[in-house]
């Protein structure tokens, strides 16, 4: 396996394959997810599910193919997805009257269908989540992170005014950096888009923006406050309590498989995906080690301790295979199982099992009596333990004291020198397009967000030198 320093995305490519998270599909650029792969996805759904249910929405099901017409109605919207809409133009030999896209997102559709739906004020707010698939043409591709079609949840939302959209808006943004945070272990930074970075068709539009161990940016998570632009185009509107037509305001927001990719190139290491608990296909694996098969009474203590590990629920795989011990380590290591536990016939003689823990280096003896409290405990305290190690470690590659484009670019060759992370850079921005495109064009680095919380105010701005507007987050990324 490539090194991570070395070569991050070869590590990454190799880790994913090998891991048995993915394969190429026969389609240039789309990716069959395989079981443990989907799985993570699952259990993400399963977590986000639980928010949706707490907050009074619903999931629903909408159809992939969009009538062109539909895009017409917001001339954003279309102009920001034309490059990279598929369309379905014939069935057979016979050519459709109305070419259809493949959905990208769904706005135009569920636009429609509120148009119908929503009557009164007594309707609203109006509140829905898809689970679905996607498909955005992408000319430059990546396993999880950036593929033609991928998975995600999309929620859309009608309100009677602006500031209930706008609090739904922030309400999922809390919840997506919360999602990331405590369940996934991988730190983010809120904020709000530069004008050029907004969905399209937005009035304004939040990120979560998560750093890679090798330095880059993933958006990870994105809520839309869309006004009341969708709703003139799709003539969403409803009878007020003083018996008027008024229009509602709608809101959008999604996170996407995105999440797999930022999760593993988070966490992983040279040995291959280290998984916090929470997410893990496999919690806990279970592994008879030495001349085992010539005592039986070792795999039937395993599969004693298999069964009080289910019935607590935990995800535990027995790996009772003929292949060597040194060949199952490593292959769980690179699975990302959490917690390894070894028994032979030694172990067996003296009541304990060794546990090693993915993310910690020495394996413990631990005695039958307290084995199950003690993976509990373990699995209890990984996902907390990897996104502190991730935080301590996002804070050693942000930038503070950079504050001209010649800073930035010395910067950069720095660290290419170096062999380090360029990391997340804090400037000072003047609020035109201008700069941003500057310092794309001379850099290859994008605004992420603006954040909400400001580690220090930048005064001037990167490239022009004027008085700065705001303070955002730079990165390079994926």
């Amino acid at each position: 396996m490539s090194e991570q320093t070395n070569d991050f995305t070869q590590w990454y490519l190799q880790t994913v394959q090998q891991a048995e998270l993915m394969s190429y599909s026969p389609v240039r650029g789309s990716i069959i997810f395989r079981p443990d792969g989907f799985e993570l996805w699952e259990h993400i759904q399963e977590e986000f599910n639980k928010f949706l249910r707490s907050e009074g929405i619903r999931n629903a099901y909408f159809p992939m193919l969009i009538p062109q017409h539909f895009f017409m109605k917001e001339a954003d919207h279309i102009e920001g997805f034309a490059p990279e809409l598929p369309w379905v133009t014939e069935v057979g030999n016979e050519k459709l009257e109305e070419p259809l896209a493949l959905r990208p997102t769904s706005e135009t559709m569920i636009g429609a269908a509120f148009s119908d739906w929503i009557n009164s004020y007594r309707d609203l707010p109006y509140e829905i989540n898809q689970w679905a698939n996607v498909f955005r043409w992408e000319k430059k591709t990546l396993p999880f992170l950036r593929t033609s079609e991928f998975l995600w949840q999309e929620g859309h939302t009608a309100h009677a005014d602006e500031t209930d959209a706008r609090q739904r808006t922030m309400r999922v943004l809390d919840e997506y950096a919360r999602l990331c945070e405590e369940f996934l272990a991988i730190p983010v930074y809120k904020g709000q888009k530069t004008p050029s970075e907004r969905f399209a068709g937005a009035v304004d539009t939040y990120s979560i923006e998560a750093m890679m161990k090798d330095g880059k940016a993933v958006q990870a998570g994105t809520s839309h406050y869309m006004g009341t632009k969708f709703a003139e185009a799709f003539d969403i509107t409803y009878l007020n309590k003083e018996n008027k037509h008024t229009l509602v305001h709608t809101t959008s927001w999604g996170v996407s498989t995105r999440l797999l990719g930022s999760l593993i190139m988070t966490h992983g290491d040279e040995q291959g995906l280290v998984l916090p608990p929470t997410v893990a296909a496999t919690q806990v694996v279970l592994m008879p080690v030495g001349p085992w098969k010539k005592n039986p009474a070792i795999l039937e203590k395993l599969e004693e301790i298999f069964a009080e590990l289910k019935a607590r629920n935990i995800r535990v795989r027995l790996d009772d295979s003929d292949n060597s011990p040194g060949y199952k380590f490593n292959e769980w290591e690179l699975k990302g199982a959490c917690v390894r536990v070894e028994c032979g016939p030694r172990d067996l003689e003296n009541g304990h099992a060794m546990v090693k823990v993915r993310d910690l280096a020495e394996k413990e003896k631990v005695d039958f009596e307290g084995l199950v409290a003690y993976i509990e405990e373990q699995l209890a305290e990984m996902t907390p333990r990897l996104l502190a190690s991730a935080k301590a470690r996002n804070k050693e590659n942000e930038h503070f004291d950079i504050n001209t484009l010649d800073e930035l670019k010395a910067h950069i060759e720095t660290c290419k020198a170096e062999n380090k992370p360029t990391g997340f850079v804090l400037i000072g921005w003047d609020g035109t397009e201008e700069t941003e495109s500057k310092i794309k064009e001379e850099t290859g680095f994008t605004t992420r967000n603006i954040p909400f919380e400001v580690p220090m105010e930048k005064a001037t701005d990167l490239v022009s030198g004027k008085p700065a507007k705001h303070t955002l987050w730079i990165a390079r990324a994926y």
